[in-house]
């Protein structure tokens, strides 16, 4: 064979083979970028999540569905719902931003109607677009959405309370909701509690349960609920979301007497970043279905503590659910002049940038907590006030401690949960809050919210 045919021959199987690569390489690469954009879009779970979802008691007389409606995520549950025996009685309490959404609304006035006898309820949830500030379209979008489910449980649109949570601006494409009423309401069933955690989650790392049991006359009492949220949290009543479910026969006044009462001192006692939710949502629902008694007396302030415990769970399981969050924070304060200066000062420590990120840096940098202290614009006296990490007394007296390690507060610091203890010496007014570090993934999670 002549060489100068020998090469053309070696050049046209050169081709052959590169063209053979490439037809083998192309799904591959693409394969890889597709495994790539799933790694990058997954969310590690928080390091401060529970082992597990609780095991939570059903509730007689609530029932659970969930489905994918496609509203922004994709392959997952996204809607839920939930159905209410007749006769249950609900309280709400809610964000009071001035921009409050329009399920926001609808709920804040369905509570304050007259409930019709014997009439169930149900409770409609989605997650990626929380239908805030979309206008005259945002209210027909909540009609839509709850007619839609009065019609497919046959109870009145009155008592179909709704709630959306995700991107603020954009309508919410309802019709992917209401193409699923009939689907929500053929697979609701009791057992189904842990998937509607799942379906109204957003940049949530895990699902928030909580429960409790209380014996009263005539049998027992079961309280479950759940939650959502991450970050655009310090809830004013946080992209928040709560439902809390008990079988206690209980009159709609002191459901919501019980509900106001502890609120405070539990959801309105948490900040991730200090912006409050144009969404923010806690429902309590009570269907009397227990073989107890009427909650009354002793009974009644039983019930309240165990209500409390669950909330302050459910709250607890959003500050370790926030977004880059490495540290669950106790900011307590005590020996404040009164108990509003006692808030100020704890949320102007748990609030502050230069605060949360030494923390997250695991730096003792007690100095920016008497800043943080000096600017909440509460009374204090310099010569009076005291610092703890734990039981580390880092400054008293207006100085350092002269017997504080450096070494020791940065020991400390190393722990996944931490009390930061302030004692202003001008009173008995204290207020305990909880909060976490500011870290590089918060940053990450919100500059990439909308892509």
């Amino acid at each position: 064979m002549a060489k100068k045919e020998l090469k053309a021959k070696v050049k046209a199987l050169k081709a052959k083979l590169k063209a053979v690569a490439s037809a083998v390489e192309a799904p591959v690469v693409e394969a890889v970028a597709e495994i790539a954009a799933k790694v990058k879009k997954a969310k590690p779970v928080s390091p401060l999540a529970p082992a597990a979802f609780p095991a939570l008691p059903q509730i007689a007389g609530v029932e659970f569905a969930a489905v994918e409606a496609g509203i922004k995520y994709q392959n997952r549950k996204d809607v839920m719902l939930v159905r209410l025996a007749p006769g249950t009685a609900m309280a709400g309490v809610f964000t009071r931003s001035t921009t409050r959404s329009a399920c926001v609304r609808d709920c804040q006035a369905k509570l304050a109607l007259k409930v019709p006898a014997d009439a169930g309820a149900a409770i409609v949830v989605n997650s990626g677009n929380s239908n805030a500030f979309t206008g005259r379209v945002g209210d027909e979008s909540v009609a839509a959405v709850t007619n839609g489910v009065a019609e497919a449980l046959g109870i009145p649109a009155t008592r179909v309370f709704s709630s959306s949570t995700g991107v603020i601006g954009e309508p919410l494409p309802y019709r992917k909701i209401t193409d699923k009423t009939a689907e929500l309401a053929a697979n609701l069933r009791e057992d189904a509690i842990e998937m509607a955690a799942h379906a109204m989650m957003t940049t949530d790392t895990f699902p928030k349960g909580a429960a409790a049991t209380v014996e009263v006359d005539g049998g027992s009492v079961q309280i479950a609920g759940i939650a959502k949220g991450s970050g655009m949290i310090a809830p004013d009543m946080a992209t928040m979301l709560v439902y809390i479910f008990t079988d206690a026969k209980i009159s709609q006044t002191n459901l919501q007497k019980l509900l106001s009462r502890n609120t405070d001192d539990t959801f309105n006692a948490i900040t991730v970043d200090s912006d409050t939710s144009t969404s923010d949502t806690l429902l309590l629902a009570a269907t009397g279905k227990s073989a107890a008694a009427e909650l009354k007396g002793a009974h009644l302030k039983a019930f309240e503590a165990a209500l409390r415990g669950v909330m302050m769970d459910l709250a607890h399981q959003v500050i370790r659910d926030g977004e880059g969050a490495t540290k669950f924070v106790e900011i307590r304060v005590t020996g404040a002049a009164s108990n509003p200066d006692a808030h100020k000062i704890a949320m102007a420590i748990a609030n502050s940038p230069l605060v949360k990120t030494a923390i997250a840096g695991q730096d003792p940098n007690w100095g920016r907590i008497v800043a943080a202290i000096g600017k909440s614009g509460a009374e204090a006296d310099r010569d009076r006030l005291s610092i703890r990490f734990g039981d580390i007394l880092v400054a008293q007296n207006g100085w350092r401690n002269p017997d504080y390690r450096e070494e020791d507060g940065a020991a400390y610091m190393q722990q996944p949960e931490l009390v930061i203890a302030v004692d202003m010496g001008l009173g008995k007014s204290k207020r305990s809050v909880w909060t976490c570090d500011l870290t590089n993934r918060y940053i990450e999670i919100n500059a990439d919210y909308r892509s």
